[in-house]
This record gives structure tokens, C-alpha cells and sequence, in this order.
């Protein structure tokens, strides 16, 4: 994890989930079936992703229960018919959950194993800044993300980047110009092209 405070840890949180929030109330109702540069994701795939994700920070970081005993809870459609609102609660909930007292210091059972709740929180804010490219790109929205939160996902996937495309989850990374900027190379880390 990117070395920070708490607070600025929850700063940026909190930032990344409002960038998302704003993408996610400028989808039109004829957007949510467009495709994403997450090539198998629709529009409504990528939200509901987010969505999920939101939805097991609260049982693990505020219920301590591992993924085990979460199960396939948040299995099938998360969204139902009012994918805005379904958004909405669920990052809420996320936000409060990593916001209470001692929550960071916790340590959360994530998929491939326990993990310290401040350094889930920063995974999180990674995708959520990532996956904001990924929306505005797909309904034609400002593709520009704030520095600030570029340059904390930079520092929080570079180290392991080149990894991820092992997974098949995430592209190879991409070759970009000597003289990309920050939000290009850190695009270009995740497989992207922008």
C-alpha cells in the first residue's frame, strides 16, 4: 500500500467514490447496455462490480466475517431495477464502514487471504479511480481524473501491476510515450489505452 495517514487514506477514498458516484448518475437509460474498454463489461457489468465490491467491505471491515461466511451473498444481480440508488447505498455503506473508529487498523479476510483494512481500502480506491476512466470512456463523459488521485493509484498498483495480467482479470500492460502524462501511464499499467 502507498504510504499515507489515515486521514488522507479516507480522503482519497472518499474522492474516489464520489468521482464514480458522479459517472454513475450521468449514465443515461440507453447507456447501461454500452460495452466499456473492460472488453466483457457492459456499462451495468462495470457498475454492478463496483457495486459488489462496495457491498463486502461492509461484512468484512465492520463485521469481521471472512469470505467464507459471506458466501454468495452478493452472487447474481446487485443492481435490480434502480442501478443508481443500488450504487449509492452501497458506496455509502462501504464509506461508513472504513470510516469508523479503528476500522483501518483492522484486518480484513479478502480472497487470497487476510489483509490489513487500510491496505484493502487502498485497493479500493485504486479500482474505483480506474474503473471512473473505464465508465466515462463508455457513455462519453470527462475521461480527466483528479492528480491527486492518479498519482495515489499509481503508487498503490505499480508495485504489483505486472502481475495482474497473470490473473486474466486485467490486460498486459501497455507501452506509452516517453512523454505520457501521470493518468496515461497509469492507464497504460492496467492494460488501458486512453
Amino acid at each position: 500500500m502507498a504510504s499515507v495517514s489515515a486521514s488522507e487514506l479516507l480522503d482519497r477514498h472518499g474522492e474516489a467514490l464520489r468521482l464514480f458516484t458522479d459517472r454513475v448518475h450521468a449514465v443515461r437509460e440507453d447507456q447501461w447496455s454500452a460495452p466499456t474498454p473492460c472488453t466483457d463489461w457492459t456499462v451495468r457489468d462495470l457498475v454492478a462490480h463496483l457495486t459488489t465490491e462496495q457491498l463486502w467491505v461492509v461484512p468484512l471491515v465492520a463485521g469481521g466475517r471472512t469470505v467464507a461466511d459471506v458466501g454468495d451473498a452478493f452472487d447474481g444481480d446487485v443492481l435490480g431495477d434502480d442501478p443508481v440508488t443500488a450504487w449509492d447505498r452501497a458506496a455509502d455503506a462501504a464509506r461508513e464502514a472504513f470510516e469508523a473508529p479503528g476500522a483501518l487498523e483492522r484486518t480484513a479476510n479478502l480472497s487470497y487471504g487476510d489483509t490489513a483494512a487500510d491496505a484493502y481500502c487502498a485497493q479500493m480506491v485504486a479500482d474505483a479511480v480506474v474503473h471512473a476512466w473505464d465508465l466515462s470512456r463508455a457513455i462519453g463523459a470527462d475521461e480527466r481524473l483528479p492528480a491527486r488521485l492518479v498519482e495515489f493509484a499509481r503508487r498503490e498498483v505499480g508495485p504489483y501491476a505486472k502481475d495482474l495480467s497473470q490473473s486474466g482479470l486485467f490486460a498486459a500492460p501497455v507501452e506509452t510515450a516517453p512523454d505520457a502524462g501521470p493518468q496515461t501511464r497509469l492507464l497504460a499499467l492496467l492494460g488501458r489505452r486512453a
